[in-house]
Formats: C-alpha cells, sequence, structure tokens
C-alpha cells in the first residue's frame, strides 16, 4: 500500500512579515494541496509565538475550510490539557457541521508554549496528568455518549469527528494503542523516540468502533525544489530563522546577522538544535521522493505528514506540488 500524503501548516510569519498574511498563504497552501491530491492538511497550536500564527486553531481550520472544497482539514494538534474537553468538542463538532466529512482532531498534552504563558492561558500544571481521562471525556462529547450526566456537545455532527493522538514519547504511542486510536509522531522536531515509540504502539494496539488495525503518521520536513542547489538554499535560509527564534536578542535588541547565525549552526548548541530536524527531504523531487519513501519505511508509517518551510510562499507551494507530482510520477510508473 503506497503511503499517503499530507502537510502540516506552522501558519509561519516570515521575517517582515504579517500574520494576515501567513494566514492568506494558508489557504493557498490548502488549496495547492487540494489540487495535488493530498489526504489533509493539519494546523498546531502554539501560544506566544510571534512566528507563528495558528494560535486559534479551530478559527484557522474553519477560515481554510471556507476557501477549499474536499480536502481534509484538522489540528494537529490541539493541546487538550490548556481546554475543557466539552469546549473542544463544541468547537470541532460545529466544524464537521459545517464542514461534514472534512474535519480532523489531534490531540497532544504539551502546553505548546512557556510556562509563563502556560499560566496566562489559566492552565494548571498538573493538568496534563488527567490527559486520558480527557480525551475519553472529549470522545464521548463527539459521539453523543457523554461521560458526565446531563451535559452534551451542541452542535453535535451527525458525522463523527475522528481522534488522533499526537506524541513524541512511549506515553503518547501506549495511551493511542490502549484507546484503539491513529498515532501521529512528531519526528519533524522530537525524532529520537520514532521507533520504537511505533513498535510499542503496534505491538500492544487494541483494536476500537474507530480503528481495526495500527495507523502511524509521521511528520517530516521537506524542501523540494527544481534545483538542489535552489532547495539547499531555502533550507539554509529557514535553519538560520528557527535558530533566531530560539536564541535572544543582542545586547543592544538587534537580531543576530545571517554569518553569526551561521556561525552558532556549526557550534555545539547549534548542532544540538539542528539535530531536532534529523527527518528533513532536501532537493530535487525525485531526491525528496526517494528520501521520503525510505523515512516511512524506518518510522514504520502509513502516512507522512510533510512541513514545508521554504520562507517564500511561492516557493512553500512549489515544494508541496514538487512533492505530490513525485510520488504521482511513481506510481504511475508502476
Amino acid at each position: 500500500m503506497p503511503v499517503a500524503l499530507s502537510i502540516l501548516d506552522l501558519a509561519p510569519i516570515a521575517p517582515g512579515s504579517s500574520a494576515r498574511e501567513s494566514l492568506v498563504a494558508s489557504v493557498e497552501l490548502a488549496r495547492a494541496a487540494e489540487r495535488s491530491g493530498y489526504r489533509r492538511v493539519w494546523y498546531a497550536e502554539h501560544h506566544n509565538m510571534p512566528t507563528i500564527a495558528s494560535s486559534a486553531t479551530s478559527v484557522v481550520i474553519g477560515h481554510v475550510a471556507e476557501h477549499t472544497d474536499s480536502i481534509r482539514l484538522g489540528a494537529g494538534g490541539i493541546m487538550l490539557p490548556n481546554h475543557s474537553p466539552l469546549v473542544i468538542a463544541e468547537q470541532f463538532g460545529t466544524l464537521e457541521t459545517l464542514f461534514p466529512g472534512r474535519i480532523d482532531l489531534g490531540l497532544g498534552r504539551a502546553p505548546g508554549t512557556d510556562r509563563a504563558t502556560m499560566l496566562a492561558i489559566r492552565r494548571d500544571a498538573a493538568s496534563a496528568d488527567s490527559f486520558p481521562q480527557d480525551v475519553l471525556e472529549l470522545q464521548g462529547y463527539l459521539r453523543g455518549e457523554s461521560v458526565i450526566p446531563g451535559v452534551q456537545a451542541v452542535p453535535r455532527a451527525v458525522t463523527e469527528v475522528p481522534l488522533y493522538l499526537l506524541g513524541s514519547s512511549l506515553f503518547g504511542a501506549q495511551l493511542a494503542a490502549r484507546l484503539g486510536l491513529p498515532y501521529a509522531f512528531a519526528s519533524h522536531f522530537a525524532p529520537d523516540a520514532l521507533v520504537d515509540a511505533v513498535a510499542v504502539y503496534r505491538e500492544q494496539f487494541e483494536p476500537s468502533d474507530q480503528l481495526a488495525e495500527p495507523y502511524v503518521i509521521a511528520g517530516v520536513n521537506v524542501f523540494a525544489a527544481d534545483e538542489r542547489e535552489e532547495a539547499e538554499a531555502q533550507r539554509k535560509i529557514a535553519s538560520r530563522n528557527r535558530a533566531r527564534a530560539f536564541v535572544k536578542r543582542t545586547a543592544d535588541g538587534q537580531d543576530y546577522t545571517d554569518a553569526e547565525m551561521d556561525a552558532f549552526l556549526a557550534s555545539p548548541g547549534g548542532r544540538q538544535l539542528s539535530a531536532m530536524t534529523k527527518y528533513t527531504a532536501v532537493g530535487t523531487p525525485e531526491e525528496v521522493h526517494e528520501y521520503l519513501v525510505a523515512f516511512a519505511a524506518t518510522a514504520g508509517a502509513d502516512e507522512l505528514i510533510t512541513a514545508h518551510h521554504a520562507e517564500a510562499v511561492p516557493d512553500r507551494i512549489r515544494s508541496v506540488e514538487l512533492t505530490a507530482e513525485a510520488f504521482a510520477k511513481a506510481r504511475a510508473n508502476g
């Protein structure tokens, strides 16, 4: 069975750009994904990050859904400890009511932010401990089988919103297996436990009403371009931008220069940061296809959720198109 292709859109706000421009770009990216045959596009909940525009994840999903026709859209993911399960059930029940058969709900256990922001969200630092119970409560609302007597989520869609568990550790793998849910591993930025977590998930999987057999989605970064040199240049720019998000400004409040960023990335700390994006496909469509097929085999993945990080929107969309074209060509050639 050929591996399925999907997209994780981080709704990046590029240097010198605005959040509105980022969200306009997200619509264009989803349209390109729809034209190119991708299975789904997901958006992640992040807070207090000036370079990411998807903090109000359900709002972004609804906006993109209104401007597309058929592609599945969802959260990859909602950080459930930040929220009441009832409120999330209401949000995604509303989305599925408006866009039936198109909405996914991926759930994560991390706060998606720093500690100060976590407290500003009114999140109890211990709320992650109840994540398994919260997932079951949310699932009950979505199915019309509330575990809280007298409480229901309105609106509740006729078609069920499928749940996915996200993770980067054995905990998420074990929980997804026990609940019989699809498991999405965040290998695009937390690669270390990928192989072990997938093995645990597949070994311990218990069938459920939603899923009869284990299903694994693995995250991977992609820079596809017509020429390898072009893809490498896009990756270098993205690496510098990512490093800037982790490194404080200079003493006089200025950003570091490209040369200073390159020096940092060559340092032990920079290499450690770069190791987080270990799984990255870079090059021509053929090279990217070869890498992604090998990665899917290594990860034991049924589906790849690709994060395209080129800074310029046309380059990002071109990467999406070229990757899909390479897979289509390979299928046509048998």
